[in-house]
């Protein structure tokens, strides 16, 4: 990208948060690697003042953040995320009367945690996604993979071996791609001419209004309002038609779109109200972005204002979940073993492990009622609801749990 937007081609001159320096943030380290040298990278992000992409210079290859064999990522590990991806497909069959005839194809399909679902209902389906490691735990699941990142020339091969798509499907996916317009190029050759994509990305609207600043790490590459993600699509000739906000992520948007030339889907009312919404947020403006950073700072002060108190008083505090988020907010601010024990985590391919830059060991979630803290911080604030039921134990002994984002709260 060099200092250019990667949609526009515009130089990138203003900074929406400097996050300072991070490793890859899931890039987790075992025992025996402990004291080699790990790798820094700027987590900088710019605004381009010519069409609002919020976004962060790719430092690290895709290659190897997703496709170098061993990506710690599985999404079957998240019963609220499986829940929403069973919905969404009801959603869809429901609506564009998906049927044996249709073909579904996911870009970044992970361990098949969605297309599962399309599969129990006879509707063929096809997953793109680079791990290999997660592809094998679909491909067992009986969902067919193709294990290759995507974009115009993985379209061109899907087309040539006979698969386009009715509907075509990413979930946090447009936010890990550092070719933003060859990927939407591919997408533009693979739908069929009646098909309809849908997309799911964090919504910028709720990372600004909400500090989210932690859901900055070097896989995601872009944070997209409405505004700025029709333009991208427009300049590809496909239209979004309707939208869609979600509460996953802390906030998302489900984009619909469609060919420009596709007459048969109509534009939803729900687009004008959400661009209404964002104008009215100032997402238009450039200076709303500029005065993000300060936000950020505040939240940084606050949780290691509550760090230092709850040491200082002999506190004990461990903290629940291994996300990539979870690691950017500990490397901003710098909390180490001194303030947070270890971390709990579900997922087997994290425990025993140890997070990126801080090196807090992580353990499964047993190991809570073994060594009874007296706070358990939520590091996967999304999923706070989630955990807090799993967790709910440790009020037992007085425990609390601590949210951090948008800022500090304590929960008894």
């Amino acid at each position: 990208m060099g200092n250019q937007c990667r949609f526009c081609r515009s130089s990138l001159e203003h900074t929406f948060v400097d996050l300072g320096v991070s490793p890859i943030a899931n890039d987790y380290i075992s025992k025996e690697t402990l004291n080699q040298v790990e790798r820094f990278y700027p987590l900088h992000t710019y605004v381009c003042q010519q069409c609002l992409l919020v976004q962060i210079e790719d430092f690290e290859s895709p290659e190897h953040i997703f496709g170098d064999g061993d990506y710690a990522y599985f999404s079957s590990f998240s019963d609220s995320w499986l829940r929403h991806a069973q919905a969404y497909t009801d959603l869809m069959v429901q609506r564009f009367g998906f049927d044996a005839s249709s073909q579904v194809v996911e870009l970044a399909s992970n361990d098949g945690y969605l297309l599962q679902y399309f599969h129990q209902k006879g509707i063929p389906v096809l997953g793109v996604e680079p791990a290999a490691n997660t592809a094998k735990v679909a491909q067992e699941k009986g969902i067919p993979c193709v294990v290759k990142f995507f974009g115009v020339q993985t379209a061109r091969e899907l087309v040539a071996d006979g698969k386009q798509a009715d509907l075509l499907l990413g979930n946090n996916v447009l936010a890990h791609v550092p070719d933003l317009n060859d990927f939407v190029a591919g997408m533009k050759i693979v739908l069929k001419p009646k098909g309809v994509i849908t997309m799911e990305f964090p919504h910028l609207y709720q990372l600004i209004g909400q500090n989210q600043f932690d859901t900055i790490y070097h896989e995601h590459y872009s944070y997209y309002s409405l505004l700025t993600v029709m333009q991208v699509f427009a300049a590809h000739g496909l239209v979004v038609f309707d939208v869609e906000e979600l509460p996953t992520h802390g906030g998302s948007l489900r984009i619909y779109v469609k060919h420009e030339d596709n007459g048969d889907l109509a534009i939803s009312d729900r687009l004008g109200k959400l661009k209404d919404k964002e104008i009215q947020a100032g997402l238009d403006k450039l200076e709303t972005y500029l005065s993000f950073s300060e936000k950020v700072q505040q939240v940084k002060r606050k949780l290691l204002k509550f760090l230092i108190e709850a040491k200082s008083q002999g506190k004990a505090i461990a903290a629940y979940g291994a996300p990539a988020k979870g690691n950017t907010l500990l490397n901003y601010c710098g909390v180490r073993t001194d303030f947070i024990d270890y971390t709990v985590d579900r997922s087997p391919y994290k425990q025993n492990l140890f997070l990126p830059g801080t090196h807090i060991p992580i353990m499964a979630p047993d190991y809570i009622k073994q060594t009874k803290p007296d706070y358990l911080l939520i590091l996967p604030w999304n999923l706070k609801n989630e955990i807090m039921e799993q967790a709910a134990f440790i009020r037992e002994w007085g425990g609390k749990f601590v949210v951090p984002i948008p800022e500090v709260q304590v929960y008894t």
